[in-house]
């Protein structure tokens, strides 16, 4: 553990990552070009990102219990592969249902791609480093959402549509070649090394993951703290912003680089002091979970339009969310044994992301009532109605947060836990 061809298998893994996200995020900066070429409206092509995230969530356990089946190896380049195709895909299709199809690929490459390169940390690492690799892996990772937002951006405009996306198929073939070439699943040696379970003992293995308190906790902070972020940078903070609040798109844009940048600081830092504290670790979240909602209460209940000042804080709090929801893979990793860490990875990261979408629904369902009954006086956008229907996210906070407090309580009746 901790040697150089253990750096090598987490950097080949990492770069598979970084290539994931961009794939992942770049039919973000293509939405202008995408109505012309498909002939959609907006509606219709939002259709794109649900699906995807839909795909993403559903197949996290699936994909887990794949992982500890056949290995981080085989999954990561079978990941690559995917994305690759699906970005083929796009690149040809012309109409939306064989677009939707090709998101649905890449969505696949992706859940294959991040649970199983953070199950690579814990088995080449000694467990002192494994808070802090793991942030960093997140962190990093996003880095792909840099390469989405300006180097494919501007190859969109200069090439064309087919030829920018053939581009990025070309960057999952390169992933899914370093994966066969340097990742390796784990240690020759170890415990589970070249075992591969039965169908049987896979089935079983994902039911003892569950059943285990410490996954479930895993999962709750995961569920209680990610989906608020995520909520907020994929659908709704972008029109609360400009719509609701009057704010400049060039100031949105700052307050989206405050998101990203206080998350790439804030994570190292609660990795360090998860390392060095890890029995302040459901508490961190709990904290984190509480100062989400106060900043949204905060911002909510402001007599008129919030300050700048006033959202800059929310961002922050809502950014925290991200490195917070991590400590989630810090108990399934304590909690279960290295042959079910991909299954328990898998359970925990569905939380998060089955929050986002239940919010991101309720919150558009909200809107919609709120404008056909005549309270936003035929305005979707209306102040009053984003009060209303942002203030959904504190009652599913308020529910993980519950969640989780019970099965901490079952945890610490273990004899010996802390």
């Amino acid at each position: 553990m901790d040697t150089r061809r253990a750096w090598v298998v987490w950097i080949a893994g990492l770069a598979a990552y970084v290539v994931a996200i961009t794939q992942r995020t770049s039919f973000g900066v293509a939405g202008v070009a995408a109505i012309d070429r498909f002939d959609a409206t907006a509606s219709a092509l939002s259709a794109f990102a649900v699906i995807q995230l839909v795909v993403y969530a559903s197949l996290q356990i699936p994909v887990g219990v794949l992982a500890d089946r056949f290995g981080s190896r085989v999954m990561i380049a079978g990941g690559a592969v995917l994305m690759a195709v699906g970005q083929l895909q796009l690149a040809a299709a012309t109409t939306i249902p064989a677009g939707v199809f090709g998101r649905v690929l890449v969505g696949a490459g992706d859940a294959m791609t991040f649970i199983c390169v953070l199950r690579l940390v814990p088995l080449w690492f000694p467990p002192t480093q494994v808070p802090l690799l793991s942030q960093l892996t997140g962190i990093v990772g996003m880095g792909g959402q840099l390469l989405s937002s300006i180097p494919f951006a501007a190859l969109l405009g200069r090439v064309g549509w087919s030829a920018a996306f053939v581009s990025l198929a070309a960057t999952g073939v390169l992933a899914a070649v370093l994966a066969v070439a340097l990742v390796r699943s784990e240690p020759p040696g170890s415990a589970s090394h070249g075992r591969t379970p039965t169908v049987r003992q896979t089935g079983r293995m994902v039911a003892d993951a569950f059943a285990e308190p410490g996954t479930r906790l895993g999962l709750w902070s995961h569920f209680t703290v990610q989906f608020p972020g995520q909520v907020f940078v994929l659908a709704w903070g972008y029109p609360f912003l400009v719509s609701g609040q009057g704010i400049a798109p060039e100031l949105v844009a700052v307050l989206m680089t405050v998101f990203v940048v206080a998350g790439a600081v804030g994570g190292p830092f609660l990795g360090r002091l998860v390392a060095l504290r890890p029995r302040l670790r459901s508490r961190l979240v709990l904290g984190i979970a509480v100062g989400i909602l106060a900043a949204w209460a905060a911002v909510l209940l402001y007599p008129g339009r919030a300050p700048f000042w006033l959202l800059a804080v929310l961002v922050v709090a809502l950014a925290a969310g991200g490195p917070g929801s991590m400590i989630g893979f810090d108990f399934a990793r304590e909690y279960n044994p290295p042959q079910r860490l991909g299954t328990a990875n898998g359970i925990v990261n569905i939380g998060g992301f089955t929050a986002a979408l239940v919010s991101m629904y309720l919150i558009g369902l909200i809107l919609d009532v709120l404008r056909a009954t005549g309270f936003s006086g035929g305005n979707l956008y209306a102040l009053d109605a984003f009060r209303i229907a942002l203030a959904v996210q504190g009652v599913l906070i308020v529910a993980g947060v519950l969640a989780l407090l019970g099965v901490r309580r079952i945890l610490r009746r273990r004899p010996g836990t802390p």
